[in-house]
């Protein structure tokens, strides 16, 4: 029973990391008004009948703070990706010269700031959330290995350490948010 429980703990912890990765990952999409190649890394090309990941065909990078620099691999794919940058939600302009492609990150209005930070705040919500949900699911598994027959103090202890991650994995949540917010709010 020792077992089981060390394995629901260690599966939980994994989980939890999981989750904060995703929400990391999830909150890095919200531009803050600087340029970064990251913003292009949901973009899809249509490449020889197969939408292909745009860093696969081409070398993303930034000239400055405030412009991404798109190098295609090959120069007949510069149309494609054009139309794909176009096409997307991202609301980029791309400004193609033949070569490369350029985009423009406008600077960031105080209101659009402020919508970006409930974005972000949304986002971390939901990470508290998916936590929470494995912290739960946890705790079930537990409380039916105490049904089977784990003694009940071992299963106290187990909840009790379910808890702490959970409390540490929120701090780290809570962390990504509050570095975002600031480096949205700040012009």
């Amino acid at each position: 029973m020792e077992e089981e429980i060390k394995m629901y703990l260690d599966e939980a912890q994994e989980l939890m990391h999981k989750a904060v990765e995703h929400t990391q990952r999830e909150i890095s999409k919200i531009r803050a008004g600087k340029a970064d190649p990251s913003m292009l890394d949901s973009l899809k090309v249509e490449y020889y009948g197969a939408e292909t990941p745009l860093n696969q065909l081409a070398s993303v990078t930034t000239s400055d703070a405030r412009t991404i620099l798109i190098k295609p691999f090959e120069r007949n794919l510069i149309n494609s990706i054009e139309k794909a940058i176009k096409n997307s939600d991202l609301g980029f302009n791309p400004q193609n010269d033949g070569q490369s492609i350029r985009i423009n990150i406008p600077p960031l209005t105080e209101e659009r700031r402020r919508q970006l930070v409930k974005q972000v705040k949304q986002e971390g919500e939901s990470g508290k959330v998916s936590i929470r949900n494995i912290r739960k699911d946890t705790n079930g598994s537990l409380k039916e290995l105490q049904k089977e027959g784990a003694s009940e103090d071992a299963v106290k202890k187990a909840e009790e350490e379910v808890q702490k991650l959970t409390d540490k994995f929120v701090v780290k949540v809570e962390e990504i948010l509050s570095k975002k917010e600031t480096e949205l709010m700040t012009v």
